[in-house]
């Protein structure tokens, strides 16, 4: 069930037996050259839906740019403000807290969005902490769907060698999976990308100018992408079982 695919009955009515909500949080940059720039909003959307579709728990729109400065000098790629970002968090949140949503599970696909998104779940507690309201108070959660339970066995077993820290063929498969016809067939090198640290843009791109860092995203399959998927869908799945509990038991 996809919020924007429902009327505003079919929402009133959810709103009746559940408050929760699942909402995809990604970016839009460069994931080396045979990633798709939408990888990391494309993993979080397809898990988080798969999930919903397990066990009706509504998903919001997918939330597809996100903090990505240091992609910015490979084409294509788009960023926000870490301030821009919260913002629009934080209106995202009272929107739907407004209508009666209380527990927003944000799952996310883009490591450099974390420090950003708590720094938002901050400021949207702080709002509760000095409202004068007695509301019953809302409850964030973040999870990293590379972090779920289960999901790196798989990925380790999957790519023992050459999984890297980005661009990786896990993330690549997955994307692969839902979209085949989106495969690209690159020969790269070296192999296996280097490893190093990350700072501006441009400095991003002279240490690793095709992408990567540390991975080879070659080794990446839509077959492997249907296993992890499963894997991630599983554990969000049973984490949104938990929150509907969570629910049923404060009633």
């Amino acid at each position: 069930m996809q919020l924007h695919l429902c009327t505003w009955p079919e929402v009133e009515a959810y709103l009746a037996k559940s408050k929760t909500i699942v909402i995809p949080i990604g970016s839009t940059e460069q994931h080396g050259p045979n990633g798709l720039l939408g990888t990391d909003a494309l993993c979080a959307e397809l898990i988080a839906r798969r999930a919903g579709e397990e066990t009706g728990i509504l998903v919001g729109p997918t939330f597809n740019v996100g903090q990505a400065q240091h992609h910015m000098a490979f084409p294509g790629t788009i960023t926000l403000r870490p301030s821009t970002m919260i913002a629009a968090m934080i209106d995202w949140t009272r929107s739907l807290s407004h209508h009666g949503f209380e527990r927003l599970y944000w799952l996310n696909g883009h490591g450099g969005n974390i420090a950003t998104i708590n720094a938002a779940f901050a400021e949207i507690y702080h709002d509760g902490s000095l409202s004068v309201s007695r509301r019953i108070p809302l409850l964030c959660t973040l999870r990293n769907w590379w972090e779920l339970p289960g999901v790196g066995e798989v990925c380790r077993q999957l790519f023992p060698v050459g999984e890297g820290h980005h661009a990786t063929p896990s993330e690549v498969s997955v994307t692969y999976y839902a979209f085949p016809e989106a495969q690209k067939h690159v020969v790269m090198e070296p192999g296996i990308a280097p490893l190093g640290p990350i700072h501006d843009a441009a400095d991003y791109r002279r240490r690793f100018p095709d992408g990567r860092i540390g991975s080879d995203p070659s080794q990446a399959s839509p077959a492997a992408g249907k296993k992890i998927v499963a894997a991630a869908v599983k554990a969000v799945a049973a984490e949104l079982r938990l929150l509907s509990e969570g629910e049923r038991s404060r009633a």
